[in-house]
């Protein structure tokens, strides 16, 4: 009773009442209360924070992932070009009896023996010459020489077989186009050479279409020139060895593939290493504290 007495004596001095002792109670527990919320939003947004930054790894390992695809690319690229090369290199073949057979030989060398048609002359182009197939800068954006010009496509009636064939005699420049300008590659009568089997290709993307009645040609078309010229779709490219002073030059078969993928490889593993370090600097903390 004392106590309790002395008790009320020392609330009266301190001027506290029922309902002032009651808003100190309210502002304790509400202070209590959003102290308790902001923590909870903080570990809220710490865990949704880490949640996103294990989102955006997905990034540098796919960059990552890409780069190492295109090494591969690479790889398989460079050995489909020197694949190429050596099939051009192989000893020629005769002309097989079944001209069915011709489409699996395709950058195989087969020997001839004809006659040209002069008088059908077609034009494919315009390309630049090649060297070596174009090989030595497949990595470039031209193959060869960048001088602009045809190559020719003569009628070849061949001597031992019923029918006539197409053979891509080389490249000449834009001046040396019309055959009067050079006559002393016209060669007369019958003579033996060799080619590389060429089968007909698609429309290249962004490559204007052939007209069917026109001695000028965008791309290889064997059905539509052979109808043209009346042969059979069949074509070789004269090799190198078969140029003839003054004539078009031979060896225009082009075994320089689109070969980009160092570039590619640059640009992913690049990417993979920039956005891998900005991941790293921003939520390598939370990765630490996981850790620990």
């Amino acid at each position: 009773m004392i106590c309790s007495k002395y008790f009320s004596n020392f609330l009266v001095k301190q001027n506290f009442t029922p309902s002032k002792l009651y808003q100190i109670s309210l502002t304790r527990n509400s202070s209590m209360t959003a102290k308790s919320v902001e923590l909870n939003s903080f570990s809220r947004r710490k865990k949704s924070n880490t949640d996103i930054g294990w989102i955006l790894l997905v990034l540098p390992i796919s960059a990552f992932g890409l780069g190492t695809w295109q090494v591969r690319r690479k790889i398989w690229k460079e050995s489909l070009i020197q694949e190429l090369k050596t099939k051009t290199k192989f000893p020629a073949l005769d002309f097989p009896e079944n001209e069915e057979e011709l489409k699996t030989l395709e950058y195989r060398r087969i020997k001839v023996v004809g006659e040209f048609d002069h008088s059908k002359e077609l034009y494919l182009g315009p390309r630049s010459c090649l060297t070596d197939g174009g090989a030595e800068n497949s990595n470039g954006l031209f193959s060869g020489s960048t001088k602009s010009g045809y190559y020719v496509i003569t009628p070849f009636k061949l001597s031992n077989k019923p029918y006539t064939i197409l053979v891509n005699r080389g490249w000449v420049s834009m001046q040396n186009k019309n055959p009067a300008s050079r006559s002393s590659g016209q060669v007369a009568g019958e003579i033996e050479l060799e080619g590389v089997v060429r089968l007909t290709e698609p429309r290249p993307q962004f490559v204007s279409k052939n007209v069917a009645d026109s001695r000028f040609w965008a791309y290889r078309d064997l059905e539509a020139m052979s109808k043209l010229v009346d042969s059979e779709p069949i074509m070789i490219d004269a090799v190198v060895e078969c140029s003839i002073p003054g004539g078009p030059i031979g060896g225009q078969t082009n075994i320089s593939l689109r070969n980009e993928h160092v570039s590619y490889i640059i640009t992913w593993y690049g990417l993979a290493i920039a956005t891998g370090y900005m991941w790293y600097a921003k939520y390598s903390h939370a990765l630490r504290s996981i850790i620990k």
